[in-house]
């Protein structure tokens, strides 16, 4: 059984109200998601500085680590320690990481994560022998339940806006759910999640309200997640490395309407289900 490591708990206000006035010059306060840097140190080496809203900075943390493949297993970790008075986030590993700064400084692509994302170059190639689940297939009625959930669930994004949501599912179950101001640190903080509690993504579907980039579909492959669902659309590359994969992309998703872009054998329609559309003359 792998040793956990010692989390802190860090806690800060994830948005904050401010004056502002509406088109007829009217003031109100609305609230923002709140924006801050968070730098992460393994064993004293800086490693990178993310800006987040904060709402679950040690399992960004955790899931950097392991989508960026500086770090391979959880037990190697002793411990994540987030203070916000100096915006930081202490990691410690146990005995060790050998070759840490070559790995930190290897040859990084900057992606289309809103500005922010980067992947290892060499991560490039190891999704490609990246072990995907063949097995797992959504239903109609789950995929259904899923954006219903996802809906209803209350979130950042319903009260301040700016911000994107991801989640992950067993079936129409939902595990987890976290908000960031990129999606890219929002499926950090999912894979941190999982490597924490030894979740595998055999299974799971992935949800996101943003774009199904390729970073994005590199993360959920190298995390082992076959269903990827997303509120937005698919970008080219995203589509290239689904398709080779394997893996299943829905997009364009609210309410009964999405497209499957790829993976077309893992959906199980349920005609029933069909959203009706009127042929009516003027309808």
């Amino acid at each position: 059984m792998p040793r956990a490591p010692l989390l802190s708990d860090a806690r800060v206000d994830l948005t904050r109200a401010v004056d502002v006035r509406n088109e007829y010059g009217e003031p109100q306060q609305v609230h923002i998601p709140a924006e801050r840097p968070l730098t992460l140190y393994l064993d004293k080496h800086e490693l990178v500085t993310l800006m987040t809203v904060g709402a679950a900075p040690e399992l960004l943390a955790l899931g950097y680590l392991r989508n960026q493949r500086l770090v391979r297993a959880i037990d190697d970790i002793a411990a994540v320690q987030v203070d916000w008075e100096v915006e930081a986030c202490s990691i410690t590993s146990r005995g060790g990481i050998a070759d840490l700064a070559l790995r930190s400084s290897a040859k990084r692509v900057v992606t289309t994560g809103c500005g922010q994302g980067t992947v290892y170059a060499d991560l490039m190639h190891e999704v490609g022998t990246t072990e995907i689940d063949t097995r797992t297939r959504i239903r109609q009625s789950e995929l259904y339940a899923l954006l219903d959930a996802m809906r209803r669930h209350d979130s950042i994004y319903k009260t301040a806006g700016s911000v994107h949501g991801c989640a992950l599912f067993a079936g129409d179950e939902l595990l987890m759910f976290t908000e960031d101001v990129g999606r890219h640190n929002a499926v950090d903080a999912i894979s941190g999640w999982m490597w924490l509690h030894g979740v595998e993504g055999t299974g799971k579907v992935f949800y996101t309200t943003g774009r199904l980039t390729s970073e994005m579909v590199i993360k959920c492959a190298l995390m082992g997640v076959a269903i990827l669902v997303s509120r937005s659309g698919v970008t080219q590359m995203g589509y290239d490395i689904a398709q080779q994969r394997g893996i299943a992309l829905f997009a364009r998703c609210t309410n009964r309407h999405f497209l499957q872009y790829t993976g077309f054998e893992r959906f199980i329609a349920e005609p029933l289900l069909r959203p009706v559309v009127s042929t009516a003359v003027g309808a």
